[in-house]
C-alpha cells in the first residue's frame, strides 16, 4: 500500500480518536459556555436591533469588527455553531465505545483471586480454627450485597472474587448521556419554541393566541413561522398592584379568564388570578404577568361638535414611581378628503403622573400607585406622519414632522382628571381618568419538560459517580493440615481501590476484621 493513503488514514484516525477523548469533549464543552458570553455581555441583534446598530455607531471601528465577526448574532454564528456540533460528535463518539465497554463489563463476571494476595494495597491474614466451608459460608454472608463469584483452587484452598461500587460507571455514564440530552433538548427547543410580548388593557379586554399580528413583540423559533399556534385566548378583567412604603413594587395580581381547547368551541371562560412568577400554563404555552402602566383617557371634541375618545397605553419611565411618557392619537372625524384628513390629525404627548407632584412646576411622580393622577402635555395639530409607509412608536409622535413644519404644537398645559384644555380653533381635549394595562409574555418551548428531567439526570448521575467508590475485594480459605475440612484455616483477605479516592483502607480494615471474626465463628482472638 502506497505510504500516502497510510498517511492520510493514520491521520484521520488521530483525529477522530482524539475528538472522541473525553478531555476533548470537556474542553468543548467549556469553549461552548466561553463562547456564549458574548451573547449575555453585548446586545444581539434578534432581541434589540437598535441597540447594536447604536453600539457599532459609539465604537467605531471595535464594533463594526465585531459585528463582522458575529458577536452581535451569537447563537446563529458559525463559530458558536461549530462548536455545538464538534461538542455533539465529541460527546457520541466518546460515550458509545464507553457504553459498549461498560455492557461487556456488566456481563463479566469478577477477576480471579490473584496469588500472592499480600501483595495488594490492603492486606489482612489470620489463622482460624473453622473449617474452610465454615470460613467461606460467613464471608458470603458478611459480602451480601456484592457481586460474588466462588472458585475452587488447588490444596483445598477456596476463594471469593467480590466486586462492589459497578453503579459508580452507571452515573458517569447517566451523567455524560444526560448532558448530551440536554444539549439535543436546548437545540430542538431553538427550533419549536417562541415568546410573544403583549400589552393587553385591564379592562376586559382580550387577546388571543391566533397568529403573530396579535402581539407587539415576537420571536420565533428557526422552524416556526406563526401559523400553527396554540390556540386560546385570555380576558384580562383589572389588575391590582400593592407596594412598599418606598413605592418598591410587592405583588402585582391580575385577574384573568381564559379558554383553550374545547372552552373555545363552546365559550366557556374559566377563571385564573394571575401573577408574576406564576404563570397560567394552558394549550402547551405558559402566559407570564411582566409588568404593568396607565393609560390616560382623553376626549376631543372637535368646534362642529363631533367627538373622539382616546385611551392609549403610555410607556413607564421611571420603574419604582411609573411616571410615564405617551402620544394619545386622533384622526378628525366627519374629513373625507385624504389631504385634509392628513392635516387634520391631532396628538395628545407628555407626561403622565400616578401621584403627581409639581416642584420647580416641573410635574413628576411620588408614587406608583393611582392616588393624585396628573398630566403635563403638549397638543400637536397637523400631519402624524401615520400615513407616510413608515413605521411609528405608539408612545411618540414623528419628530421629523415637526422640523419640517407639518406638525404644529398649538397648546402646553399640565391637568388633573376632569380639566380641559381649549385650543384656538375650538377644539376642547379633556382629560377624563385613567385606566391600566398589563405587559403579557407568551412562552411555547415543547422541550421544558425534557431539559428538566435531562438536568434531573445530571445531577443524580453526577452525584452516583462521586459518592460511590469502585473496590474488590478476595477471600481465600486455605487447610492448613491434609485436606481435612475440620482442621484450621488460614484466611487471607486482599482489596484494591479501582479509583483513587480516599476511605478505602478505613473501610477495608473494617471489613475485614469483620471477616475475619466471622471466621472465627463470632469469637474475638
Amino acid at each position: 500500500m502506497d505510504s500516502r493513503p497510510r498517511a492520510v488514514l493514520a491521520f484521520l484516525r488521530n483525529t477522530w480518536r482524539g475528538l472522541t477523548a473525553m478531555r476533548t469533549a470537556l474542553s468543548l464543552l467549556f469553549l461552548l459556555a466561553l463562547a456564549a458570553m458574548p451573547g449575555a455581555l453585548l446586545p444581539q441583534r434578534s432581541l434589540n436591533a437598535p441597540k447594536v446598530d447604536q453600539y457599532i455607531a459609539d465604537h467605531g471601528w471595535w464594533g463594526r469588527l465585531l459585528g463582522q465577526l458575529g458577536f452581535f448574532d451569537v447563537y446563529a454564528s458559525v463559530w458558536f455553531s461549530a462548536i455545538y456540533v464538534l461538542l455533539f460528535v465529541s460527546l457520541i463518539g466518546c460515550l458509545l465505545p464507553r457504553t459498549v465497554e461498560y455492557a461487556r463489563q456488566a456481563r463479566a463476571k469478577p477477576v480471579l483471586t490473584p496469588r500472592r494476595l499480600e501483595r495488594m494495597p490492603h492486606h489482612a491474614r489470620s489463622t482460624v480454627d473453622t473449617g474452610v466451608a465454615d470460613v467461606l459460608a460467613g464471608a458470603r454472608q458478611r459480602l451480601r450485597g456484592w457481586r460474588l463469584v466462588e472458585r475452587e483452587e488447588a490444596d483445598g484452598a477456596r476463594s471469593i472474587s467480590a466486586e462492589r461500587g459497578f453503579l459508580r460507571e452507571t452515573g458517569n455514564l447517566v451523567f455524560h448521556f444526560a448532558l448530551l440530552g440536554l444539549l439535543v433538548s436546548f437545540a430542538i427547543g431553538k427550533m419549536y419554541s417562541y415568546e410573544g410580548q403583549v400589552i393587553v388593557q385591564a379592562d376586559g379586554s382580550e387577546f388571543c393566541n391566533s397568529g403573530v399580528y396579535n402581539f407587539d413583540s415576537f420571536k420565533p423559533g428557526l422552524r416556526v413561522d406563526g401559523t400553527d399556534l396554540d390556540q386560546f385566548c385570555v380576558k384580562v378583567k383589572d389588575f391590582h398592584g400593592s407596594y412598599l412604603p418606598n413605592g418598591q413594587a410587592k405583588d402585582y395580581l391580575a385577574p384573568i379568564e381564559y379558554q383553550s381547547g374545547d372552552d373555545l368551541g363552546t365559550g366557556t371562560w374559566r377563571p385564573y388570578d394571575l401573577r408574576v412568577n406564576d404563570p397560567l400554563r394552558t394549550a402547551g404555552d405558559r402566559v407570564y404577568l411582566l409588568g404593568h402602566g396607565y393609560t390616560p383617557k382623553f376626549t376631543v371634541k372637535y368646534p362642529d361638535g363631533q367627538t373622539r375618545v382616546g385611551a392609549t397605553q403610555w410607556k413607564p419611565d421611571d420603574p419604582i414611581t411609573l411616571l410615564s411618557e405617551g402620544a394619545t392619537k386622533f384622526d378628525r372625524p366627519g374629513v373625507t378628503d385624504p389631504e385634509q384628513q392628513r392635516k387634520s390629525q391631532l396628538a395628545v404627548a407628555g407626561l403622565f403622573a400616578p401621584s403627581g407632584v409639581s416642584p420647580n412646576g416641573v410635574l413628576t411622580s411620588n408614587f406608583p400607585e393611582l392616588r393624585a393622577p396628573e398630566v403635563a402635555v403638549d397638543v400637536y395639530q397637523g400631519d402624524l406622519g401615520l400615513d407616510s409607509g413608515r413605521g411609528q412608536s405608539i408612545f411618540t409622535i414623528d419628530q421629523s414632522m415637526v422640523a419640517k413644519g407639518a406638525l404644529t404644537k398649538v397648546k402646553r398645559q399640565q391637568l388633573k382628571v376632569g380639566e380641559h384644555i381649549d385650543l384656538p380653533d375650538g377644539t376642547v381635549i379633556t382629560f377624563d381618568g385613567v385606566g391600566q394595562w398589563v405587559s403579557l409574555e407568551v412562552a411555547h418551548d415543547p422541550t421544558q419538560t425534557y431539559v428538566l428531567g435531562f438536568a434531573v439526570l445530571i445531577i443524580l448521575g453526577l452525584g452516583t459517580s462521586l459518592a460511590i467508590k469502585r473496590r474488590r475485594l478476595w477471600v481465600r480459605a486455605t487447610p492448613t493440615g491434609d485436606g481435612d475440612p475440620s482442621g484450621r484455616t488460614v484466611v487471607e483477605v486482599g482489596g484494591l481501590a479501582r479509583t483513587d479516592q480516599a476511605g478505602y483502607g478505613e473501610e477495608f480494615t473494617s471489613l475485614s476484621r469483620e471477616l475475619l471474626l466471622a471466621a472465627r465463628g463470632g469469637r474475638e482472638s
